[in-house]
């Protein structure tokens, strides 16, 4: 499952990311409105966690145009807890409203009832595969492993899952070291690019047919790796 924090405050964004990846989501960030309307039509998330203070765009607008293109679940964050705001914030078509300070395990709590509701209202036929395809790649959630052009399952490592699972769905996109040691390791990881080499490098070894000219984890200088989907 996909969830989308959305806040300008890096700490609390980092807090939540990790109670996330904690919990076995993997969790997407964005610090302001721009930025969250991006990736949510590139990633499609599952879920967003909003904030409802964001520079430039406030999180009301940005809950307002997901609303007008899909019905995905939508918590909104606040620090005033007025019910003003609540009442704007649902009339808009926010599914939750937690205000701030609270605890990683409500938090954690509301984020699973909101993906409990969302599964049950889905038509059968939408519900979310358990594998991830691009090209050449099948990424098996529930035992991950990964399969090459149809071949035997490899498995791999927690850490290896977590980097090809967010390599595969922005295939073709140059991602830059830091938002993958994001993704992988969470806020605790930022800036070691020597670990997220070793990583890259046991990944290879898994899925390339010759690792020291690979053809699917290419190296983009100058920023991070790229997944290319098909050799």
């Amino acid at each position: 499952m996909k969830i989308l924090v959305v806040d300008d405050d890096l700490e609390l964004l980092g807090l939540i990311s990790f109670a996330l990846r904690q919990a076995g989501y993997l969790a997407l960030g964005a610090t302001d409105g721009t930025q969250a309307l991006e990736a949510f039509n590139r990633e499609q998330p599952d879920l967003i966690i909003l904030d409802v203070n964001l520079p430039g765009m406030s999180g009301f607008e940005v809950c307002r145009r997901i609303r007008e293109q899909a019905t995905t679940p939508i918590m909104m964050l606040t620090v005033r807890g007025s019910e003003e705001d609540e009442v704007k914030g649902l009339d808009l078509g926010a599914d939750d409203y937690l205000t701030k300070p609270f605890s990683p395990r409500t938090l954690l709590a509301r984020v699973r009832a909101l993906l409990r509701r969302g599964e049950t209202d889905r038509p059968e036929s939408e519900h979310t595969e358990r594998a991830y395809r691009a090209g050449d790649l099948t990424l098996d959630v529930d035992s991950q492993t990964v399969s090459v052009r149809g071949g035997a399952l490899v498995r791999l490592t927690h850490l290896e899952f977590r980097l090809l699972q967010y390599l595969l769905v922005n295939a073709e996109h140059a991602l830059p070291a830091e938002r993958l040691t994001h993704h992988v390791w969470g806020y605790q990881g930022v800036g070691d690019r020597q670990l997220l080499k070793q990583l890259v490098h046991r990944l290879r070894q898994k899925i390339e047919s010759n690792p020291a000219e690979p053809q699917y984890v290419i190296t983009v200088a100058g920023i991070g790796y790229m997944l290319r989907p098909t050799a």
